[in-house]
């Protein structure tokens, strides 16, 4: 590959591969997905803006030509070196300063367009990086465009507290480059074939699917929560089941991925979300939870007890229920059956589901009323007694301070009437005459039996 053409615009002492203070490149399963369900051998590439490396790889595998665009010289030089043997050559500079005339099958720009300039452009919005982009591209040819999503759902479950503060990328740009907010309008103006969701970022994009409902939503939300895993201010996991149910899961993507002429499968990688029919059973028995469904629960425990007996190896978050079968979600998880049902109990309390039992307020309690439903004691040696699980989220936290606050409330009610039932029952004359009919009958009964008690002697 030729050694890096500096173009104008280029960063001498910047990296967007080993960033100190920006985000990362591109990168994610998915994304090398994409581009294997994209690109074929006789296609010429330019890869613009900055991509991780197994990305990069990913495309020089594929093809015979390829050229990218780098802002970064360090960066430049290093995808040079890596691709010596690739056909093609290294663009370093701004996208303003690509004078090249040539034209590409396909442009790949995952990580979106604000990087593909430098400080020292003055202006170029959005749009007209997108225009410059598309003059490179041939008729026929396929753009893969990344975007990340303002209002995602991070925004609900991290609060932004450095958005104020510029990084080391932001100083000295006055730019308008940022993608148009929300999803509607980036889709006006693209014109794209096939839009994806994509999970949980662009720089770690896992998943990315066409449509966020059933097990499509399930495998989202598990990304979204593994990747906000800390202190949240709300449960990233049940925040993103509610939002694809109420149709909002696409809208509220952490980012998308853009297509425009070709049509890629709906989900990737491939095998990512599972087929077939049915409910996870981990939402299935959070529902029975939610409204006292008792008799639900003394069903399901002990069928899934039985297959777990069977060999099945899933805990209720990655198993799938139809009908009265069960079968794996995801990687089997090597445990045994009460830990199996610990993990549920925990997670059940994390989330901040409401309890059908009072008693049942800590993880220990919890799984053994669930184990005994299937005839299993569980040894209370495996647990601490002073466990407290609090819910993951503020949000959840103060919904249960005000739920418990509220049956409280509802028992102190219940313990104030029965105390006045009470009272007014012993000021009653019928209590009061029973009383002195039958207080003497208890002090002759108590002296004849220490009169018995003597006599044996």
């Amino acid at each position: 590959m030729t050694r890096s053409n500096l173009i104008g615009g280029e960063m001498l002492n910047w990296s967007d591969l080993h960033p100190g203070d920006a985000r990362p490149a591109a990168a994610g399963s998915a994304a090398v997905a994409l581009l294997a369900a994209t690109l074929q051998p006789e296609d010429s590439v330019l890869i613009a803006g900055p991509h991780a490396v197994e990305v990069i790889t990913a495309v020089a595998d594929r093809i015979t030509s390829i050229d990218l665009l780098l802002r970064s010289a360090p960066d430049a030089e290093e995808i040079a070196e890596l691709l010596g043997d690739t056909k093609g050559q290294v663009f370093c500079g701004s996208l303003d300063r690509l004078a090249s005339d040539e034209t590409y099958d396909v442009i790949v720009a995952l990580d979106g367009l604000e990087r593909l300039v430098g400080p020292d452009t003055a202006k170029l919005t959005w749009s007209e990086a997108l225009h410059r982009l598309r003059d490179h591209l041939s008729p026929s040819g396929r753009l893969l465009l990344g975007a990340s999503n303002a209002f995602g759902i991070e925004r609900f479950t991290q609060p932004a507290i450095t958005a104020a503060l510029p990084r080391d990328e932001d100083w000295a740009r006055d730019v308008a480059d940022t993608a148009p907010a929300g999803l509607k309008p980036l889709q006006a103006s693209l014109e794209a074939t096939c839009t994806y969701a994509v999970f949980p970022s662009l720089v770690d994009a896992q998943v990315a699917v066409t449509a966020v409902d059933g097990f499509a939503a399930v495998v989202a939300a598990q990304a979204v929560a593994e990747r906000n895993a800390g202190p949240v201010l709300m449960d990233p996991y049940r925040l993103l089941l509610d939002a694809a149910e109420a149709g909002l899961g696409l809208e509220l993507a952490p980012a998308w991925y853009f297509v425009l002429g070709a049509k890629p499968p709906s989900v990737l990688p491939e095998g990512a979300v599972p087929g077939g029919k049915g409910v996870l059973l981990e939402e299935h028995l959070l529902a029975a939870l939610r409204v006292d469904d008792q008799a639900t629960l003394r069903r399901i425990i002990p069928e899934y007890v039985a297959w777990l007996g069977t060999g099945g190896n899933g805990s209720p978050d990655n198993v799938i229920l139809d009908g009265t079968s069960y079968r794996l979600f995801g990687t089997a998880q090597e445990l045994d059956v009460v830990e199996h049902l610990a993990r549920f109990a925990r997670r059940a309390l994390e989330g901040g589901s409401r309890q059908p039992w009072p008693a049942a307020a800590d993880p220990h309690t919890l799984t053994a009323r669930l184990a005994s439903m299937a005839g299993i004691t569980v040894p209370t040696q495996e647990f601490s007694p002073d466990e407290v699980v609090r819910p993951l989220g503020s949000a959840e936290q103060l919904a249960t301070v005000a739920r418990l606050a509220d049956e409280l409330a509802h028992a102190s009610a219940r313990a104030i009437l029965f105390e006045g039932t009470v009272s007014g029952i012993r000021r009653s004359l019928p209590y009061r005459v029973g009383h002195a009919v039958l207080n003497p009958a208890r002090v002759i009964r108590r002296r004849l039996k220490r009169l018995v008690r003597k006599v044996r002697r």
